[in-house]
């Protein structure tokens, strides 16, 4: 090699060297709970999106507690992320989160339970879910339709503090006051977290006390299957009760085919997922996104149960 080829290598080897990779979006996730089905298929969701952009998450599980959730959203915050996106515990605890990563100028992206300042965001944070208002309205008047307009409900309702929760029974509500559905009458609400073991334990007091019913509604599908196990444990006939969940999960959809669930909504959790990790690396660019992002529920019935098996 010529002297001159050789000085032209040298440089040429310097200026790689001395030019840094491209950094990979870092991204902060703080989920309420990593034991939950449905979260879990809402994070799977966040991490396909990550490895298809190439972002770089840091995953933190908020074990239901609020002050752990802040205190990751601090630490994200302290870790020079690009973007947060947060699954939040509390609604009411969303606006400190939101004013904490404002005053740093991180993006921050709240997905499937909504901020308590939803409707007053800063144009540094947004919303991505579906809207609550639909889904407990869908499954409702898919109840009343089966009962015919008349007869006896048990609700089974998810933590009295999230807004979904609150929201979907509501929504069950407002529909009982229907003309077409004034008929239904509910005989007792009881909390039960999400949780289908602590369904089964409300359904079997239930069960214990004597309580007559027609349907159960549920706030999601594993309160539902809860309810199920212990309908089932007890000898109920599965045929005589309409037993309604929320969220189309993969252990929803098997109660559905095996003729025990009736009627579930399908949110679609990975989608959910996917446009918030979308959301988040577009804000971190600069990029402003409407406050509200949603993604539409589904109702899902033995009927079109096919479509939404995979």
């Amino acid at each position: 090699m010529s002297l001159k080829a050789r000085i032209f290598a040298t440089i040429a080897s310097s200026f790689l060297l001395a030019t840094p990779a491209l950094a990979q979006p870092q991204i902060g996730v703080t989920m309420t709970a990593f034991n939950n089905p449905f979260l879990t298929i809402l994070l799977n969701g966040i991490k396909d999106q990550a490895a298809q952009t190439g972002a770089s998450l840091q995953i933190e599980d908020a074990q239901l507690d609020v002050g752990r959730q802040i205190n990751q959203v601090q630490n994200f915050i302290a870790n020079d992320v690009d973007a947060i996106i947060v699954n939040a515990v509390d609604g009411d605890s969303t606006m400190a989160m939101t004013k904490m990563a404002t005053e740093a100028g991180v993006p921050i992206v709240y997905v499937n339970h909504p901020p308590i300042d939803i409707d007053s965001l800063p144009d540094t944070a947004t919303f991505v879910g579906s809207n609550e208002l639909d889904s407990g309205t869908m499954q409702t008047q898919e109840v009343c339709r089966l009962l015919g307009g008349t007869g006896q409900v048990l609700v089974l309702m998810g933590p009295p503090e999230n807004h979904a929760a609150h929201t979907r029974t509501k929504d069950i509500e407002d529909v009982l006051e229907t003309d077409a559905c004034s008929g239904l009458e509910i005989v007792d609400k009881q909390v039960a977290n999400w949780s289908r073991l602590e369904g089964q334990d409300r359904m079997t007091n239930w069960l214990t006390a004597g309580i007559e019913f027609d349907a159960v509604i549920a706030n999601n599908d594993e309160m539902a299957i809860g309810a199920i196990q212990a309908l089932k444990i007890a000898g109920s006939d599965m045929d005589d009760i309409v037993v309604a969940g929320i969220d189309a999960t993969p252990d929803g959809l098997t109660a559905m085919q095996a003729g025990d669930l009736d009627i579930t909504v399908f949110q679609n959790a990975r989608r959910q997922g996917a446009v918030a990790l979308d959301a988040a690396l577009a804000m971190s660019e600069g990029t402003k996104h409407d406050d509200n992002l949603w993604v539409p529920f589904e109702l899902v019935t033995p009927q079109n149960i096919d479509n939404y098996q995979n």
